[in-house]
């Protein structure tokens, strides 16, 4: 991916992928250095903030016309196994549906590529 592109990200129980025209899902890695960003002060950190031409600030016009872009989602009714739904909770309890959609995400890009 050229540094021209605009990249897609989406967060999945708190992890962020990068989601491709055909649907795929690439984890993005965290480059960020914690240990050297806590040796900042509040005031080091705003400064290299405003410095970044990444980081421009978004005027009040971008603001009003600026458009959060939800996923498609469609509700569905869809009967599991107990254990299924069970094991899916005890991994996080909260975002079980997510996870459960990012399997059949992978089951299906999986077969997509294979068909």
């Amino acid at each position: 991916m050229n540094a021209n592109e605009m990249t897609r990200v989406v967060l999945i129980e708190g992890k962020a992928y990068q989601r491709h025209a055909d649907g795929t899902l690439t984890p993005l890695t965290d480059l960020t250095d914690d240990a050297s960003l806590d040796a900042l002060s509040s005031r080091d950190i705003d400064a290299r903030a405003h410095a970044d031409p990444d980081a421009t600030p978004m005027s009040d016009e971008a603001w009003l016309n600026a458009s959060l872009d939800k996923p498609d989602k469609m509700p569905v009714g869809i009967k599991l196994d107990r254990d299924v739904v069970e094991w899916f909770k005890a991994q996080g309890g909260r975002g079980y549906q997510t996870r459960i959609n990012a399997v059949l995400r992978k089951y299906m890009e999986a077969n997509r590529k294979a068909s």
